[in-house]
């Protein structure tokens, strides 16, 4: 072969190994693919650190999540479909949707991680096509305004009733020979006058409940001597409702500190732990009440303790919502208001205590509450870690 054939085949060689043209569109995809996952990596360090679940959406995936929303939907999500990522109707269209408008109103979720919370999703469109969401858990404010609306609607009820009783019973009295006959007339007095006692009751513990709430944030400052206060409870009790010493037993050891709070609440939470544990108790059967240090001697336990048919264990942390009752009818036939508990759980929480309920059915129920102590030397509340 000549040298020209030889040189020929090397050329012919060389320009099967040269690299191919370059594909411009590929460079361009290649551009805005790491134009994107450096403004992703700037969106990270801003998002990081919200509390929020933040996930950060291109062409219907899932680029980006901070920490909160991993830990909500799963670190799985990077690269999902968002419409796997979040699975609910209401937000399907809106994500994966690119035309979709977005103005930033929220979006109501309701079920999504469990059936009882509520995420208010928001969605703002960015450049470049990216869409930011934001999950917001309203769970809490919406219990917020069930319990609210529950309240007005039991308070209503609760009035309603003895009125709507006393009401009839004055236009039947009004009828000329319904008046006549005394033991009728003596009779529906006597019923008009207890439901109008149980209106005045329910009027005052709504009463006492907006005030304690209204003074929550004041942390209470009179020293208060728990032992004479348990004592003079005694007293009323036995002057009022029973003359046997026996159906009311204290345990009160000698020189107790005395407790920082306010004197009338803390009567009035001991009145309705011990009218409760007479209530509920069996006939005949005794109430006790006990206090004592707790073991690092930072608190008072004061125990209410009474011998009736206990409480069932689904019932007992719901105790101390409003108008709660374990048993209505029982509850309404010895006066009660459904309000007790929840005026004694506002007056510990007031004190920076707590309130603990044991119950074992067919043996009793005790009612512990825990309030701090004065320190010796006359300093602020201690409130300790651990009980």
């Amino acid at each position: 072969m000549s040298a020209f054939g030889i040189v020929a085949l090397a050329i012919v060689a060389l320009e099967d190994r040269a690299p191919p043209p370059p594909d411009f569109n590929a460079l361009e995809r290649q551009k805005k693919r790491l134009l994107f996952q450096g403004r992703a990596e700037a969106y990270q360090d801003v998002v990081d650190p919200i509390t929020d679940p933040i996930l950060l959406i291109r062409n219907a995936k899932v680029a980006m999540a901070n920490p909160a929303a991993k830990n909500f939907l799963g670190n799985h999500i990077i690269g999902e479909d968002v419409r796997v990522a979040i699975r609910h109707p209401a937000a399907a269209d809106r994500l994966a949707n690119p035309n979709a408008e977005h103005t930033g109103e929220p979006i109501l979720l309701v079920g999504v991680g469990s059936a009882d919370q509520r995420w208010e999703l928001r969605i703002h469109a960015l450049d470049d096509g990216l869409k930011l969401v934001q999950l917001s858990d309203q769970s809490s404010r919406y219990a917020a305004e069930r319990m609210r609306t529950d309240f007005v609607a039991n308070a209503s009820h609760e009035l309603r009733t003895p009125l709507a009783a006393i009401k009839g019973f004055i236009e039947t009295l009004e009828n000329p020979e319904a008046g006549k006959d005394e033991d009728t007339r003596a009779r529906f007095l006597t019923i008009m006058y207890r439901e109008a006692d149980r209106m005045q009751r329910l009027v005052e513990d709504l009463m006492s409940l907006s005030r304690i709430e209204a003074e929550k944030y004041q942390l209470p400052a009179e020293p208060v001597d728990l032992a004479k206060l348990v004592a003079e409870v005694r007293t009323v009790f036995l002057n009022g409702r029973s003359k046997n010493e026996d159906n009311f037993v204290m345990s009160l050891p000698d020189n107790l500190p005395m407790i920082q709070g306010d004197h009338a609440q803390i009567s009035q939470l001991l009145h309705n732990l011990v009218s409760n544990a007479i209530k509920y108790g069996r006939r005949g059967t005794p109430v006790s009440v006990a206090v004592k240090p707790n073991r690092n001697g930072s608190m008072l336990r004061l125990s209410v303790t009474d011998q009736g048919d206990g409480i069932a264990a689904e019932h007992i942390p719901r105790l101390t919502e409003r108008f709660y009752r374990v048993d209505k009818g029982r509850s309404k036939s010895i006066g009660g208001t459904g309000l007790g508990l929840a005026i004694v759980k506002h007056i510990t929480e007031r004190h920076g205590g707590r309130m603990e309920v044991t119950s074992e059915q067919g043996v009793g129920t005790t009612v512990a509450i825990f309030l701090p102590v004065i320190k010796p030397q006359g300093g602020s509340i201690t409130i300790p870690d651990v009980i």
